[in-house]
């Protein structure tokens, strides 16, 4: 099999190699795992043997398919796919949408809000503006990528403490997303970001347990630090994707301050 067609696997056994590969198995390591022959995995691989549904659903838990992969080993298959794949806004996503929308709300003062598995903003409440207010309106034109913010030098380092070294975490983590998913284009979007990351990560001493920010606001600095949750036991392959990220503050006046901000920006609206 070609490179090439490893890259882009089509048929049922393409897929089922390819994942094997990825995951360092070899058919002897699969077979065994999935309780199944050496013999039968090879014919699956190489066509010779139509594999039933049962089985690709066993063998797409035993590789740890993403969602996605899930139902294009089925469909590839010629079976009806396990999971539902709806964009967000769709109907049948109202009531997960409403959920999400009232968590939002309850942060408030908090800047709380949703991206999809690129990091892309989907929703964020009122105080979220906090977090994008003077930074390089190109950085803001849809779809506004938080990753790509949080390192842009023009992005939130300009209205912050926060440097491109403050993600270093969390690239890391999608990073090793990217690799396991084999998201391609979520691993070129982590090869953007890490441009912006300095040559050698600071060397200083580390003086508490999670990295803070001190946010520049009309009030005076507000010092923040970041809390990403996502759905527990998702049936749905945008659900899947979906992460909330809560900016928390650090200290009482930080939280005193997002307080006073978020009263003050009510009072205008009800002003006008």
């Amino acid at each position: 099999m070609t490179a090439e067609l490893l890259e882009e696997p089509q048929t049922v056994g393409e897929l089922i190699r390819f994942w094997r590969m990825r995951r360092r198995l070899s058919q002897l390591d699969l077979a065994l795992q999935a309780e199944m022959s050496t013999k039968h995995l090879s014919f699956v691989e190489t066509s010779r043997a139509r594999p039933s549904r049962q089985l690709l659903i066993h063998l797409s838990h035993q590789l740890d398919l993403p969602m996605a992969e899930r139902n294009r080993l089925l469909l590839a298959g010629g079976f009806a796919p396990v999971y539902l794949n709806q964009p967000y806004e769709a109907e049948a996503m109202r009531p997960l949408r409403e959920s999400l929308h009232r968590l939002l709300d309850a942060h408030m003062p908090n800047p709380a809000l949703i991206v999809d598995g690129l990091w892309n903003l989907i929703e964020a409440n009122d105080a979220a503006s906090l977090l994008w207010a003077g930074v390089d309106p190109e950085l803001l034109k849809p779809p506004v990528n938080m990753l790509r913010l949080s390192a842009h030098p023009d992005g939130l380092p300009s209205v912050s403490s926060m440097t491109a070294a403050c993600s270093i975490p969390l690239i890391y983590q999608l990073k090793r997303k990217s690799r396991e998913n084999a998201d391609k284009a979520l691993a070129e979007l982590i090869d953007e970001v890490e441009s912006y990351l300095p040559d050698q990560a600071p060397a200083t001493g580390i003086q508490q347990p999670m990295v803070t920010l001190d946010l520049r606001t009309r009030l005076g600095n507000v010092r923040l630090f970041t809390l990403i949750a996502t759905i527990g036991a998702p049936l749905e392959v945008t659900a899947a994707s979906l992460a909330i990220e809560t900016f928390l503050p650090a200290d009482t006046t930080s939280a005193a301050r997002l307080r006073e901000l978020a009263d003050t920006s009510a009072a205008r609206k009800v002003s006008r």
